[in-house]
């Protein structure tokens, strides 16, 4: 499937997955070392699970003949993450090209032509996102970025989203690669509890330096691993780059990101509310049509957030 065809549905509510990894861990009871999803791509029984977790967003979106974005589990599958799971530059490539062949599989065995599914590549930030303490300069972070993105590309991605991004000029350097490769990209910014990035960049001002740098190559912006009471203050100035933000996969929990990240248990938040909070979003920023989750939300608060929003 082209991004053309895919894209075929531009003003409406376009679905997408919640919270993997913290499904993964609090909900099956796995262990996810440094977080990372993608290493159950080498087993059955990982496969097994990955695919039940799509299954369960997928038939939402049939049920409500919505189109499903299929991001593949390669937020880790990076240079650096990968080095601390063993992976060297080959076998990154490998699981790449073959996460991508997986949810090829998924869209082919699900896709009708009232719910496409285009398939993307999810690429994470090089440093920790709870504690982005180092920062790539634009040209440092295109050359990190690229190998996983010549993956993509190779293996026939749609398009790709980098999730859970700290500063503008990683997420520049991201951009850049995926445009002189040929790839769609979005950008998904996380946010404090301030409305600000961890590295201390208001919102605004980190999108209008990526579209500034890039000559608004990304295909659109979202906010991803924050709560709505977050960062909808910094929205509702009305200010022309709001109308950048494409999409919204926000945190069940109100808790900070420090919170989250020594929490033990799992706090789902209450998904009826979560969900009205994003129907308020819509009616404010019409143009947040992608619609999915982050820590905490599973495919009830995707079914809850189609209810409202539909």
């Amino acid at each position: 499937m082209t991004q053309h065809a895919a894209a075929r549905h531009d003003n409406a509510i376009r679905l997408t997955d919640s919270g993997l990894e913290t499904w993964l861990v609090f909900d099956c009871g796995l262990d996810l070392p440094h977080f990372a999803a993608f290493p159950l791509l080498e087993t059955t029984a990982g496969r097994a699970q990955l695919t039940d977790y799509w299954q369960r967003h997928i038939a939402i979106a049939l049920r409500h003949r919505l189109d499903f974005i299929l991001g593949a589990p390669t937020w880790r599958a990076n240079a650096d993450w990968g080095a601390k799971l063993g992976y060297d530059a080959a076998a990154l490539d490998r699981v790449n090209r073959e996460a991508i062949a997986f949810m090829q599989a998924l869209r082919d065995a699900h896709q009708t032509t009232t719910s496409l599914m285009p398939v993307q590549g999810s690429i994470g930030p090089r440093f920790d996102a709870y504690h982005p303490d180092t920062v790539m300069s634009a040209d440092e972070a295109e050359a990190y970025h690229r190998p996983q993105i010549a993956s993509f590309v190779a293996a026939g991605a749609d398009g790709a989203t980098a999730m859970t991004v700290t500063h503008s000029s990683e997420a520049i350097g991201i951009v850049r690669a995926a445009r002189a490769a040929g790839l769609p990209i979005g950008i998904s910014f996380t946010t404090e509890t301030d409305g600000r990035l961890p590295g201390g960049e208001a919102l605004g001002e980190a999108i209008m330096a990526v579209d500034a740098a890039t000559g608004s190559a990304a295909t659109g912006f979202m906010i991803n691993c924050a709560h709505p009471d977050h960062f909808s203050a910094a929205l509702d100035a009305g200010e022309a780059w709001t109308r950048r933000i494409t999409g919204l996969r926000a945190n069940a929990s109100r808790k900070s990101h420090a919170e989250l990240d020594n929490a033990s248990e799992l706090d789902p938040g209450d998904a009826e509310e979560l969900a009205g909070l994003y129907r308020d979003l819509r009616a404010k920023h019409p143009g947040l049509t992608l619609l999915g989750g982050c820590c905490g939300t599973d495919d009830g608060h995707i079914a809850a957030i189609c209810q409202a929003c539909v």
